[in-house]
């Protein structure tokens, strides 16, 4: 039988293709304010997915102000706003200096959220915690890429604090959280296997916290989660030979 965790990763990533895909369509034009999109099983149809699958793809674009959901009704375009009006837009993730910018600011907003996460969960929203972080185990123990099951996993954290604004910013933010392959050899004497151990580790310490109902160890353990990757892209910016002016002093 296929893994369920595997199959869950697929969908995350169909649901990040489709939302990309749609996204380009209604900032080009091609669906102007007030029109109405394709129906779930019209969608479901044309990308050869579930209608979970657009459902979620959905839940992105509302979550960026381009779509509202209307009971009843479907879909419908918003006004998109001009690119030079959309913040995080000019994250350039090539450069490790961006992401050790957005990693300080993660680590403000993400604490938080993880405490009120272990304060606020409900039953359901542990069982999606618990699913998300079986979806980065799996990524990993299958060399598989982690991005969009990592990505899942803090959502789901986010969504748990039961304040919708959490999981609004993450997806405002998510263009600029970058694959993490590059880390794994950041460190002297550093190897992917290590990487990978650590990584889970991290992970099982703020799950298991907000599974528990402990803010102030999931607050400490996203911390330290968020401060070993800010200091593994700062290894990873020293070992390369960069101009200073691309060089971030933290705070």
């Amino acid at each position: 039988m296929e893994d369920i965790t595997a199959t869950a990763g697929r969908d995350t990533s169909h649901a990040s293709r489709i939302s990309s895909d749609l996204r380009k369509q209604l900032t080009s034009g091609a669906f102007q304010a007030g029109d109405r999109l394709p129906s779930e099983n019209a969608l479901a149809k044309q990308y050869s997915v579930s209608r979970t699958v657009v459902r979620e793809a959905i839940a992105i674009l509302r979550a960026d102000g381009l779509v509202q959901a209307r009971k009843g009704a479907g879909v419908f375009a918003l006004e998109a706003r001009r690119e030079e009006e959309s913040p995080f837009k000019d994250l350039k993730t090539e450069r490790i200096s961006s992401v050790i910018e957005l990693l300080e600011l993660r680590t403000v907003f993400e604490v938080e959220a993880a405490a009120l996460a272990a304060a606020r969960r409900s039953a359901a929203q542990i069982e999606a915690i618990l699913e998300a972080h079986n979806q980065v185990r799996s990524c990993l123990a299958n060399g598989a890429p982690t991005r969009d099951a990592d990505f899942g996993l803090h959502l789901a954290i986010a969504q748990a604090t039961q304040n919708r604004r959490f999981p609004e910013f993450l997806q405002l933010i998510r263009s600029g959280i970058i694959p993490r392959g590059e880390l794994q050899g950041a460190a002297p004497g550093s190897r992917p296997k290590d990487y990978n151990l650590h990584l889970q580790e991290e992970h099982a310490r703020i799950v298991d916290a907000i599974i528990e109902g402990d803010a102030d160890a999931a607050r400490e353990h996203m911390r330290a989660h968020l401060r070993g990757s800010l200091e593994r892209y700062k290894a990873l910016l020293r070992s390369r030979t960069l101009p200073m002016d691309d060089v971030v002093t933290s705070s």
